[in-house]
């Protein structure tokens, strides 16, 4: 499996070693989904629509759409 690089830009940034797991991704992604729920049962719609934008970020992320072919993710 190969070591993640970190958020950091350039040839050494993000990405240069596969980017974040398939498990990582995933966490985001139930994260997100907890915090909109959350928000929506507290009526706060503007930053529940805000974490749903994320929580589809994530979906995109581990569906393989976004962020190209994933090197050794979980």
């Amino acid at each position: 499996m190969a070591r993640w690089a970190g958020w950091g830009a350039g040839p050494a940034g993000a990405g240069s070693a596969g980017g974040p797991s398939r498990a990582f991704v995933l966490l985001g992604l139930v994260g997100a989904a907890v915090v909109t729920a959350v928000l929506v049962k507290d009526r706060r719609y503007l930053e529940a629509s805000v974490t749903a934008l994320a929580g589809l970020y994530f979906a995109l992320r581990a569906a393989g759409v976004l962020g190209g072919p994933r090197g050794g993710g979980a």
